[in-house]
C-alpha cells in the first residue's frame, strides 16, 4: 500500500512538472501572468480611484458676498478643479452635457441671512451619473460650506451640540490606493486560477495528449491534482512576488498582517478556484466555449464577493447565495489578514468554509472529468 501511495504521488509530482512545462512554453499565458500581477494591479490601483479627485464644479453666486466668495475659494485642488462662475440660465445646459460634476447656487442675501440667524438653503446640484464622487463630493462640499460659514459668523452659539471625532481604522487617510491594490491582487488570483487551470484541461484535448494519459497506468484524480498543484504553484509565486513589489514597494501600501499567513490561505483558496475552473472546463468543447463560461462566473465572484461593495448592501437573497461562493469568503479572509493583522484565532472561521467549499468543488469536477474522459 506504501509502495502504490508513493508511486501515485510520483505520478502527480511528474504530471505537474509536465504542466508546468507546458505553460512555460506558451508565451500568451506567461504574458498574461506576469501583466496580470504587475501592470493591472498597478495601473487599477493608481488609476481608478474611489476618492473625490479633480471634480468639476461651478457656482451659481446670486449673493456675489464675502461669505460666498469665500466658500468658492475653500473648494481647494487636488479634491475639485477651480470652481467656474456661471449664471442661473446656464445650470441645466452645463449638467446636461456633463461639463461639472457639482454645481453650487448661493441664493440672493445669502450672507444676510446667514447673519441673521434665518439659515438659507444652498442648492448643490450632482450628477449622479459619476456615481464614484456623487455621493462622497456632497459630504465634502457640505463639510465645507458648514466650516465656512462657522468660521465666518464666529459664533459659538451657532456650533452643534454634539461634535463627532472620526477615528478611521486601518487606513487613517481612507486612501483607495490601499484598499484596490490589495483587492485588485485577490480578483486576479481568481481570475487566473480560473483560467490556468481550465485552459490546461482544455489544452490537454485540444492536442490529443488526453489520451496518451488515459492509456497509462493513471487515475483521473493523479491528473487533476496535477493540474491544481502545478497552476497554484504558478498563482502562489507570482502572487507573492506581486504583494512584495508591486503593492508594498512601488505603491506603498503597508501591509499589517502575516504575509506568509495570507500565502498559506491562498494555496487553500487555491484548491478551490482550480477545481471550479477544472469542471467548467469539462463543460466547455473547446477554448472559446470555456472564455465563455468563465468570464460570467469570474465577473460575478469579483463584483458580489464583498471586495467592491459590502455584503450587508446586497439583497438578502444574494447574500446568502454569495456564501457558496469560495470568493466570499477568501476576501474576507484577506481583509483581516492583510489589513487588520489578525491571527489564525481570527480567520480560522473564514477559512473552513472555503476549503469545505473546495472539497466541494473538487469531488464535482472529478465526477465531471471521470465522465467525460469515459465518453
Amino acid at each position: 500500500m506504501g509502495v502504490n501511495m508513493t508511486e501515485r504521488l510520483g505520478n502527480i509530482y511528474r504530471l505537474g512538472i509536465k504542466e508546468l512545462i507546458s505553460l512555460r512554453r506558451d508565451p500568451v499565458f506567461v504574458v498574461l501572468i506576469l501583466y496580470v500581477f504587475t501592470v493591472a494591479v498597478y495601473v487599477i490601483a493608481t488609476g481608478a480611484s474611489t476618492n473625490v479627485r479633480n471634480a468639476s464644479v461651478a457656482v451659481v453666486d446670486e449673493d456675489r458676498s464675502a461669505l460666498s466668495a469665500r466658500i468658492r475659494d475653500a473648494l481647494l485642488m487636488p479634491y475639485f478643479q477651480r470652481p467656474a462662475l456661471i449664471s442661473f440660465g446656464q445650470i441645466d445646459a452645463a449638467m446636461d452635457s456633463g461639463r461639472f460634476t457639482f454645481v453650487i447656487d448661493f441664493p440672493p442675501k445669502f450672507q444676510a441671512d446667514v447673519l441673521a440667524g434665518r439659515k438659507p438653503a444652498v442648492q448643490v446640484n450632482i450628477d449622479a451619473t459619476a456615481i464614484a464622487q456623487a455621493g462622497i463630493g456632497a459630504s465634502y462640499i457640505q463639510n465645507v460650506i458648514a466650516q465656512e460659514v462657522r468660521a465666518f459668523v464666529q459664533n459659538d452659539g451657532d456650533l452643534p451640540a454634539v461634535g463627532l471625532v472620526i477615528r478611521a481604522r486601518f487606513n487613517p487617510n481612507l486612501d483607495s490606493v490601499w484598499f484596490l491594490a490589495v483587492m485588485q491582487l485577490i480578483n486576479n488570483i481568481t481570475l487566473l486560477a480560473i483560467v490556468l487551470a481550465g485552459a490546461a484541461l482544455i489544452r490537454e484535448r485540444e492536442h490529443g495528449t488526453i489520451e496518451h494519459l488515459l492509456v497509462m497506468p493513471l487515475l483521473p484524480i493523479e491528473i487533476m491534482l496535477a493540474k491544481v498543484w502545478a497552476n497554484g504553484l504558478v498563482i502562489v509565486v507570482a502572487a507573492s512576488l506581486s504583494l512584495y513589489f508591486v503593492v508594498q514597494w512601488a505603491l506603498e501600501v503597508p501591509i499589517a498582517g502575516s504575509i506568509p499567513l495570507f500565502l498559506a490561505g491562498t494555496v487553500g483558496y487555491l484548491f478551490s478556484v482550480t477545481s471550479l475552473g477544472i469542471f467548467l472546463a469539462t463543460l466547455a468543447r473547446s477554448m472559446p466555449q470555456f472564455g465563455l463560461l468563465a468570464i460570467p462566473v469570474v465577473l460575478v465572484m469579483n463584483i458580489l464577493s464583498g471586495g467592491m461593495t459590502p455584503l450587508d448592501s446586497m439583497p438578502e437573497p444574494m447574500q446568502f447565495i454569495m456564501q457558496f461562493s469560495p470568493s466570499t469568503h477568501f476576501i474576507k479572509f484577506s481583509q483581516a489578514v492583510l489589513s487588520r493583522g489578525a491571527s489564525m484565532d481570527v480567520i480560522w472561521t473564514h477559512v473552513v468554509p472555503f476549503l469545505g467549499i473546495g472539497c466541494v468543488f473538487f469531488a464535482t469536477a472529478l465526477a465531471r472529468f471521470r465522465r467525460t474522459i469515459t465518453l
